[in-house]
C-alpha cells in the first residue's frame, strides 16, 4: 500500500487550503486526499508521476488530483524550490462559480488535470516574464495571508485562488491555440464536454443533478447529454457513476473503510444501490474486490 496523506493534517473542514514555500529534496512516491497545485519556483529535478518520469524547471505549474501518486528526484547539488497549494475541491464553492459565471475560464482546473498522463505532462504549462511573475505574486500573497491571518484572510485567500486559476487557464489556453486549429465551434463542444467531466470528477462525492450542470454550464439538460455522448460516448449519470466507482476501487484498497462508509464517500446514500452499480461496473461485489486487492 502507498503511502497517502490525508488533509487532516493540513488543513481544517471549515477552510480546506494549505500553502507552503520550500526547498524540495528527492521524496518517495505518495498520494493524497486533496488537489495539489505544483509552481517550481526555480531550480530543476524530475517529477515522477504514476511510474512516468518528467523533468521539470523554474516556471512549471502542475496539478495533482486526489488519489494519484507522483515522487521527486532532485540529484546531489542540484536544488529545486516549489510553492505546494494544497485544498480541497469544496474550497471553490458552486455557487461562487455560478455567481461569478467563471465554469467557462477554469479549464486548467477541470480539464488540463483529467488528460491522458503524457499530453497532461509533456504539455504542462511552462511560464516566462510576466506570466509568472503573476502567478507567484498570487502565490506569495497567499502565502502571506495564511501566515498572518488578518481579518478576511479566508475571502481574500478563495478569491486569489480563483484568480490564479482563471489566470492559468487563460494561459493554458493560449497554449493550446498555438497547437491545434480546430473549427470554433467543435472546440466549443469539446471544451465543454471536458468541462462537464473535470466537473465531475472533481465533485463526484456531491448531490449533482442535471438542473446544477445545466445552471453552471449555461446548456439545457438535454444538450448536456449530447455533448457528453459525442466527446465521451456516455450520458452525463453514466460518466459520474464510471467516476465514482473507480474512486470506489481506491477508497477499497487503500482504506480500511467499511462499504457503507466508502458508499457515502463516493455520493451513493443507498448501500444496494451502491453494490448493485459496483457488481455491475466491476464484476464483483465491493467486499471481494477488497479481499483481492
Amino acid at each position: 500500500m502507498k503511502d497517502f496523506l490525508s488533509s487532516n493534517g493540513y488543513m481544517k473542514v471549515e477552510f480546506p487550503f494549505w500553502i507552503t514555500r520550500t526547498v524540495q529534496g528527492s521524496i518517495d512516491e505518495h498520494g493524497h486526499e486533496f488537489v495539489e497545485l505544483v509552481y517550481v519556483v526555480r531550480g530543476k529535478g524530475v517529477h515522477i508521476f504514476q511510474g512516468s518520469s518528467y523533468e521539470v524547471q523554474a516556471g512549471d505549474v502542475f496539478i495533482i488530483n486526489p488519489g494519484e501518486t507522483h515522487a521527486y528526484f532532485v540529484e546531489e547539488g542540484e536544488q529545486i524550490e516549489i510553492i505546494n497549494c494544497l485544498f480541497m475541491p469544496s474550497f471553490i464553492p458552486d455557487a461562487l462559480l455560478k455567481e461569478l459565471e467563471i465554469t467557462s475560464s477554469m479549464d486548467y482546473f477541470y480539464v488540463h488535470p483529467f488528460l491522458k498522463t503524457d499530453v497532461r505532462f509533456n504539455h504542462r504549462l511552462n511560464l516566462h516574464g510576466q506570466e509568472a511573475a503573476s502567478v507567484l505574486t498570487l502565490l506569495e500573497s497567499m502565502i502571506r495571508e495564511l501566515g498572518t491571518r488578518g481579518l478576511g484572510h479566508t475571502t481574500l485567500i478563495r478569491l486569489q485562488m480563483i484568480e490564479l486559476l482563471v489566470l492559468l487557464s487563460r494561459y493554458y489556453t493560449l497554449m493550446q491555440h498555438h497547437r491545434s486549429a480546430p473549427s470554433p465551434r467543435q472546440l466549443d463542444r469539446e471544451m465543454t464536454a471536458r468541462r462537464i467531466y473535470g466537473y465531475l470528477e472533481r465533485n463526484f462525492d456531491k448531490k449533482i443533478t442535471l438542473q446544477v450542470l445545466s445552471d453552471l454550464f449555461n446548456s439545457s439538460m438535454r444538450q448536456l447529454n449530447r455533448l457528453m455522448r459525442e466527446e465521451y460516448n456516455r450520458s452525463v449519470f453514466e460518466a459520474l457513476h464510471e467516476i465514482r466507482m473507480e474512486r470506489a476501487k481506491h477508497l477499497l484498497i487503500e482504506t480500511d473503510e467499511k462499504v457503507i462508509v466508502v458508499a457515502t464517500m463516493v455520493g451513493y446514500e443507498d448501500q444496494s444501490f451502491f453494490n448493485r452499480l459496483f457488481l455491475r461496473h466491476v464484476g464483483c461485489s465491493p467486499s471481494q474486490y477488497r479481499s483481492t486487492g
